[in-house]
């Protein structure tokens, strides 16, 4: 079991926070405002309403003792930055930062973030990097045992529920996210989900079973 803090509850840091912990992990929560940290209580190990940026608190809650902290602010340039600066300097092992472009990922990679994604413009980019050759888009480490892959579906899983396909089950993963190719976006799709083709799905899981699921591919 790995110990998750994550810093900010968009719907990338919720998905992300509620996936883990669904996997088994301990997952601490963060964030300033009341009704989303209450949203988090029973879906994670501990969900706490709290500013992230004074240095006190992230003492107090013991933050340096996690292995994967998660910066999930991506427009407050100004939080994310200081945050993920904070929880390096602390001595938490690996910092994933959430970016809203290249001048604010370059910042974070500078104050000590070891992975910085921006998701909005990574989306279009690996798809069109990607359409000649795998179905592995791309690969997001969170630590040396799990990671976050965005996967195009095969032919055998369209027009099914993600019930009907086991992700779970049958290639430990778990599906946090789902785009469509009108670029809808669907945070932590349900059992009755139906994959289309065209479709492009984030699963979160360990590094062996992504690896397992990239070879089947």
């Amino acid at each position: 079991m790995k110990q998750f803090v994550v810093i900010g509850l968009g719907s990338f840091g919720m998905s992300l926070a509620k996936t883990l912990y669904e996997m088994g992990n301990d997952v601490l929560v963060i964030d300033k405002d009341e009704e989303l940290v209450q949203s988090m209580a029973g879906l994670v190990t501990h969900a706490v309403r709290a500013d992230a940026t004074d240095e006190n608190v992230l003492k107090s809650l013991g933050v340096k003792n996690f292995d994967v902290a998660i910066v999930a602010i991506g427009k407050n340039m100004e939080s994310s930055i200081m945050i993920t600066m904070l929880v390096k300097e602390m001595g938490v092992k690996y910092v994933i930062a959430k970016a809203h472009n290249e001048l604010h990922a370059r910042v974070l990679y500078k104050v000590g973030a070891d992975r910085v994604v921006m998701p909005e413009k990574d989306m279009g980019i690996r798809v069109a990097r990607n359409i000649f050759s795998s179905n592995l888009l791309d690969l997001i480490e969170f630590s040396k045992d799990y990671s976050i892959a965005e996967i195009l579906p095969i032919e055998e899983w369209f027009h099914k529920t993600l019930k009907e396909i086991r992700m779970r089950e049958r290639y430990g993963l778990n599906v946090i996210a789902a785009k469509k190719m009108n670029n809808e976006i669907i945070v932590s799709p349900g059992p009755d989900y139906v994959v289309d083709e065209g479709d492009i799905l984030a699963v979160c899981g360990k590094n062996i079973d992504i690896k397992k699921f990239e070879i089947k591919m």
